[in-house]
């Protein structure tokens, strides 16, 4: 089993510990990415026009002999209307609210993306490519003593964020923010920020002190997931654990 630093809060190796055997998962990113994928297909809204735009005129065609298009024309006018070929017509072939957009994954083939994902956060390289800033001496993934689910404010968080030697991922995330492209500016969603650190606790506690961090994400070992593992489908999230979450997770001693 792989041995890793388990860290106190001023930033010193308190003991090593090891691994769950979960982390020995093969390294498959064309499992993750497919998986991701899959959830984010399963979560778009059916959506499509309504069976009746652009039929509503009263048209008629001029028929033949006249020297001119036989398309239907709006009665109460000369201005082609209805056919999908002209102007204001209706669509040849409109999005259908009956559309099925889901799809569907082995179970197995799921279990397997999200171990290996969680496998990926142990590997430094991956980690790196992946954009994150942490310190070279750190062993990851990053484990933390208990103590770390009770502090209440933010700024201490990122004190002891800053001691481990990780505290820069955060800064990386806040200099990062920018304007989305497209028109998901206008729906909400105007700006994108980098994801960076993800945070795994059994304790509630972390969520408020930890919230107002820019990219950092928090969660329970039960809960994790592709999404909060693999951000966009690309494996290494630079991943925080306390100890108790790790052996909830399996069975580090």
């Amino acid at each position: 089993m792989t041995k890793v630093n388990l860290y106190a809060l001023d930033g010193t190796v308190k003991e090593k510990i090891d691994l769950p055997k979960v982390f020995e998962t093969p390294y498959r990113p064309d499992i993750i990415k497919k998986s991701f994928e899959v959830i984010h297909s399963n979560q778009r809204q059916p959506y499509g026009s309504d069976p009746l735009a652009g039929t509503r005129h009263a048209v008629a065609s001029v028929g033949k002999g006249r020297g001119m298009s036989r398309v239907p024309r709006l009665t109460q006018g000369q201005a082609a209307a209805l056919a999908p070929n002209v102007v204001s017509g209706r669509r040849a072939h409109p999005p259908k609210v009956e559309r099925d957009w889901k799809e569907k994954m082995n179970k197995k083939e799921n279990k397997l993306a999200r171990n290996s994902a969680l496998a990926a956060t142990a590997t430094k390289e991956i980690v790196s490519k992946r954009g994150h800033r942490f310190d070279e001496k750190v062993t990851l993934p990053i484990i933390i003593e208990d103590d770390f689910e009770n502090i209440k404010k933010t700024k201490g968080v990122i004190e002891v964020l800053e001691k481990i030697g990780i505290g820069a991922d955060i800064l990386r995330s806040a200099n990062g923010k920018h304007v989305r492209a497209g028109k998901g500016k206008m729906r909400g969603r105007r700006y994108r920020i980098p994801k960076s650190i993800l945070i795994v606790s059994l304790k509630e506690g972390l969520q408020k002190s930890s919230e107002n961090l820019s990219g950092v994400d928090i969660t329970k070992p039960q809960h994790l997931n592709i999404e909060l593992l693999a951000p966009g489908g690309i494996a290494g999230r630079l991943t925080v654990f306390t100890k108790s979450a790790l052996t909830k997770l399996g069975g580090a001693k």
